[in-house]
């Protein structure tokens, strides 16, 4: 299909198709008679199934990768219409808004068109063959937009809850900002080093500390975001539930299948035992 090679049409496609899942979503949510999590949470997983409708269409999975960074502004945005401005609010908006802006740049920088998908879904659509209907729903959409949900959840409160704006708090949220600028300048160099055609492993910046230092940064991000929430609203250590699915999922998944990937170029082994997964803390020498 030529519409599916077109950047520019891809991304107008793309774009109508958030737009129209931000509005049902949205208005599912004040139609609800729900409390706020389970309101929010059938109007998240129904916007969900909107764009995965969508992404059987075009047979991409990839018109789903966008929405991982869109959700969450769209969510607290719609969620403080209408509600004081407080500055832990505004704070609290301001710094998921930054992320959200990040990332979604850096996914619009590096998408081509709808003809083209992301490498891990292919990979596990040859890996689980007639089982890939399934996995692409939950594992692909489902399961994401639920860790995100729990992720934005804290946040949503504090949109909502009364929330005190107190020092730990706001230094959670300076914990989440840096984690966004790390995350920024992870992907800044990433991509330098793609352009140079060097091969090999990436080997300076905070890649010479961290395999993995974009996964890091996410991670922070969201324990950032839960721990200032668990102050504000003087609430439960469970708000941090969110953050820790996050940092399983990402453990478990994302970072195995990024290292077998990378297994396949020369030098792995040793570029593994001299450089950590996550946390940039120097191996013993032996």
């Amino acid at each position: 299909m030529i519409i599916r090679k077109s950047r520019a049409l891809s991304f107008l496609i793309v774009g109508g198709i958030y737009f129209l899942a931000a509005a049902l979503g949205i208005l599912l949510f004040r139609l609800l008679p729900f409390d706020l999590s389970l309101s929010l949470l059938i109007a998240d997983v129904s916007a969900t199934v909107f764009v995965f409708l969508f992404s059987l269409i075009f047979g991409n999975a990839s018109v789903y990768d966008p929405y991982w960074s869109v959700q969450p502004p769209v969510i607290l945005a719609a969620l403080l219409v209408g509600q004081q401005i407080t500055p832990i609010r505004l704070l609290t908006m301001l710094v998921v808004l930054y992320w959200g802006v990040r990332l979604t740049a850096n996914w619009a920088y590096t998408f081509r068109d709808l003809s083209h998908q992301d490498w891990r879904y292919t990979m596990l659509s040859e890996q689980t063959g007639k089982l890939y209907p399934l996995v692409n729903f939950f594992g692909i959409h489902l399961v994401p937009t639920l860790i995100v949900y729990a992720c934005t959840l804290p946040a949503a409160y504090v949109m909502r809850a009364e929330a005190e704006t107190n020092l730990p708090a706001v230094l959670f949220l300076l914990l989440s900002a840096l984690a966004v600028t790390g995350q920024m300048l992870a992907d800044v160099q990433m991509h330098r080093f793609r352009r140079s055609a060097a091969g090999g492993f990436i080997r300076y910046g905070l890649w010479k500390y961290s395999r993995h230092p974009n996964y890091l940064c996410e991670i922070l991000m969201w324990w950032g975001i839960g721990g200032s929430a668990i102050f504000a609203l003087h609430g439960s250590p469970l708000l941090l539930l969110g953050a820790l699915a996050n940092t399983l999922l990402f453990l478990a998944v994302s970072i195995p299948m990024a290292d077998r990937r990378q297994s396949r170029k020369e030098g792995f082994a040793a570029y593994r035992s001299e450089t950590r997964a996550l946390l940039p803390i120097p191996k013993r020498k032996r």
